[in-house]
């Protein structure tokens, strides 16, 4: 079972970079896709390839919405980062303008789990897989720790 550790960066440095990255804590190749609110509407975009123990960048450059939203599925045991809100997705490549009737207009629906960053301009999402799936009856539930940004 998977679980999501958020955070913003709790370093000032000169070298501190401003973006969104997705930290892979888990062994497996995951394919994570994100929502956001834009001049055009809302926005969803996958699939980025994020192997074990890596990080990727989502989003280069500061902030410039409040709310971001991730999903996220493991490339080899299935399993998902998921949330309540509904957003549309695709099997391949990526970038979809509205959340709305996504399977009229030929795509797929996710549920994406919202992030409120609070106006900083970065910040990471860490995928970890659930220490204790017995806690949880089997099922996912996200762990979420928030840290302080820039």
């Amino acid at each position: 079972m998977f679980a999501m550790l958020v955070g913003a960066s709790l370093a000032a440095t000169p070298s501190a970079r401003a973006d969104f990255r997705v930290c892979n804590a888990t062994q497996d190749l995951v394919g994570v896709a994100i929502g956001y609110r834009a001049r055009a509407g809302w926005i969803t975009e996958g699939w980025w390839a994020v192997e074990g123990s890596t990080c990727k960048t989502l989003i280069e450059g500061p902030l410039e919405s409040r709310y971001y939203y991730l999903y996220a599925e493991d490339g080899v045991r299935g399993g998902r980062w998921d949330g309540p809100i509904s957003m549309c997705i695709a099997e391949l490549q990526f970038k979809i303008t509205g959340v709305n009737d996504c399977y009229a207009r030929g795509f797929q629906k996710a549920g994406f789990r919202e992030y409120d960053t609070g106006n900083q301009s970065n910040w990471m999402v860490q995928l970890v897989e659930d220490p204790d799936p017995a806690l949880s009856g089997g099922q996912a539930q996200p762990l979420i720790t928030q840290g302080e940004g820039q």
